[in-house]
């Protein structure tokens, strides 16, 4: 059991937006999840879904700044296409 946990959501502007952000980064789960954290991510319509769980605080912060860098770029890049 990994005792520190925390989610974050993200809403777009339609389901479509946040199918593609949460198709671009899901591809990350199991790559970047080190021992200490483990990462689940998912969409309901227009929001995209991310939990976080951790050993400790140092990894659930590890992994949150993670994940945040990583739906920050899929989101610019989405904005460019």
């Amino acid at each position: 059991m990994r005792p520190h946990d925390a989610t974050l959501r993200f809403e777009y502007e339609s389901a479509e937006r946040a199918r593609v952000v949460t198709r671009a980064v899901s591809q990350e789960i199991g790559e970047i999840d080190g021992d200490r954290s483990a990462t689940s991510v998912s969409r309901d319509g227009d929001t995209l879904v991310v939990e976080v769980v951790a050993d400790d605080l140092v990894a659930l912060r590890a992994g949150l700044n993670t994940w945040q860098s990583l739906i920050s770029v899929a989101e610019t890049v989405n904005g460019l296409a």
